[in-house]
């Protein structure tokens, strides 16, 4: 086996992705993490099996596109061959083998082959292999999402997984070894992992397309398989694969082994989905089976018949149906009965309403992320309109609830308002916020409204009360904090301790100028008060004088007359 590999460019994730978590459910590693509020792929965690593209409600999680690749190869002049997934009948209903591959030849491939040519080569040496073998486990290749789950969770394991190589690799091989060893061989299935397995396999697949990225290349190029009029050379080469078409449905490996003569004493066990094949092998000792046992496994409930990468319309019975059929072990399929939906019978008008008490007023609304315990937003309307459900069940509609009454109080608080992560990176702000520091700030948040991402001590500088409040956890106030030309009234406190600061800031200078008008006129008419009152005193103590220096005279002039009258009368 090759050495395990980080599935790093298989999956990832976009930007429309809304948060609702539904692919951290549906991934049976978990290898996904959140960052502000947006999935992403953990690369050394990721198993490629697609569970995830197929669970994303907004089509956020998108395998690798490797179709601009196949398109160069076959531009460059090089001849590039097709190997084709027995699941062709399942994404194809219908359509006569000759109309697909005369479809694909129109895009340029020099051949189409079929991956269950290798299948049948690949089982023929299981078949071989288990006749002989020693009482233990042996589990199948053919997925390579098992292969990289057993490699990266069950290690212990790993040296039970078989030595031949998948039917994909094998087929490729055939290709090159017996038909074409300069040409190029490109996988076209339902699988994500198969772009993995490329990766591991540089030297025999040349690349992997998903029945999705063939559809879209047929729609470029303006080509409808069912229309195509295949020439007599329009057949797989070099032959049908017959009974090696099995493969992809729970089993049909088993089937095949079985058909080829393997000893009686070999049991066969069929698992599909990871999580059921943890709960098969964990713990498991190999040593304690008392016979060999092959165990074939599908990281796909119900196996590559239900793989992420078509465009599946179809039950899945009748799917399997289409690929036993081809494989000319059973007739031609049948008609099956679509039983429709649980949901109670619920008028379309109370549907519309009870939809509206959730915020699906468009049909694109209607995410069915799962998030409230039904399959779809349209079950938990009906189950609304009857009683059953709450509104607040809606994870989404409750999330968005809370998003624009915060939006709205952000937007119309007279205050500037910021949150920021421990890194001083800012999570959220208002307008008003930006405003407060300068025409370069308000430029940068009509970009990116809110400033999310950018880096808190660009903007303002007093950077450090952040982290005050960060590693000791407690709020803190100032008023009259001068930054510049402003004075700010600031008050920081802990959203959660350690991780999340928010501050609330308010600009109060023209008050205090305002104020500091106020206490110059007052100082100022006080100023002219005391002037005016000196002024009067002084006035006041010349009139006293004055009049202090008349009264004197006036009173010196009394007794001078006085002294004279008596001398008269004396002389008299």
């Amino acid at each position: 086996m090759s050495d395990p590999v980080v599935c790093s460019n298989v999956v990832s994730f976009g930007s429309e992705c809304q948060g609702c978590f539904r692919c951290i459910r549906e991934c049976p590693v978990k290898a996904i993490r959140v960052e502000r509020g947006q999935a992403a792929v953990i690369p050394e965690m990721c198993v490629a099996c697609g569970l995830c593209v197929e669970a994303c409600p907004f089509q956020a999680v998108k395998p690798r596109l490797d179709l601009p690749r196949v398109k160069a190869m076959i531009a460059s002049g090089r001849r590039v061959y097709a190997s084709m997934a027995p699941t062709w009948a399942c994404e194809f209903p219908g359509l006569d083998s000759a109309c697909l591959v005369a479809a694909l030849k129109h895009l340029g491939f020099s051949g189409v082959g079929e991956t269950a040519l290798g299948a049948g080569a690949v089982c023929e040496s299981l078949a071989k292999t288990l006749s002989d073998a020693d009482p233990g486990l042996f589990l199948s290749t053919t997925c390579p999402s098992v292969v990289s789950y057993v490699e990266k969770y069950l290690p212990e394991l790993a040296g039970t997984l078989s030595t031949v190589p998948s039917p994909v690799e094998a087929h490729c091989r055939i290709f090159k070894e017996l038909v074409d060893p300069e040409g190029a061989v490109v996988f076209i299935g339902p699988c994500i992992a198969r772009k993995d397995e490329s990766d591991r396999s540089v030297d025999t697949i040349d690349a992997a397309l998903t029945f999705r990225e063939l559809r879209r290349w047929l729609r470029e190029e303006g080509v409808a398989p069912e229309k195509c009029v295949p020439g007599e050379a329009d057949r797989f080469f070099p032959e049908p694969s017959g009974d090696g078409f099995l493969y992809p449905v729970e089993g049909g490996m088993s089937d095949m082994i079985r058909a080829s003569g393997v000893d009686r004493k070999v049991r066969f066990v069929t698992v599909s989905g990871l999580q059921n094949l943890r709960r098969y092998l964990r713990g498991l000792s190999p040593e304690s089976l008392g016979a060999p046992v092959f165990l074939e496994c599908f990281a796909c409930l119900g196996g590559c018949i239900n793989g992420p990468g078509g465009t599946w319309e179809e039950p899945g019975l009748l799917r399997r149906n289409r690929v036993e059929a081809y494989a000319n072990l059973s007739d031609a399929p049948g008609h099956f009965l679509v039983l429709g939906s649980d949901t109670p019978e619920v008028g379309e008008e109370e549907l519309k309403n009870a939809l509206k008490r959730v915020g699906k007023n468009r049909p694109e609304d209607e995410v069915n992320c799962g998030g409230c315990g039904y399959g779809t937003c349209r079950e938990l309307a009906a189950a609304l309109a009857l009683g059953r459900a709450e509104p607040e069940m809606c994870v989404i509609h409750m999330r968005n609830q809370a998003q624009k009454k915060a939006n709205a109080l952000l937007r119309t608080m007279p205050s500037g308002v910021v949150i920021v992560d421990r890194n001083l990176h800012i999570v959220e702000c208002n307008e008003r916020f930006a405003r407060l520091f300068g025409e370069q700030a308000m430029l940068v948040y009509r970009a990116e409204p809110g400033l999310k991402g950018c880096i808190l001590s660009r903007i303002l500088p007093f950077s450090h009360l952040f982290e005050i409040v960060l590693e000791k956890g407690q709020d803190i106030h100032l008023d009259h904090y001068r930054a510049g030309d402003v004075l700010l009234d600031i008050t920081l406190f802990s959203i959660e301790p350690g991780e999340t600061v928010g501050a609330v800031m308010l600009d109060v200078t023209r008050r205090e100028l305002k104020r500091d008008k106020i206490a110059q006129r007052a100082a100022e008419v006080i100023e002219r008060n005391v002037l005016t009152v000196q002024e009067i005193a002084c006035r006041l103590g010349e009139h006293m004088a004055d009049t202090e220096m008349l009264l004197r005279s006036i009173a010196e002039g009394y007794s001078e007359q006085e002294s004279d009258d008596c001398g008269r009368g004396e002389d008299q």
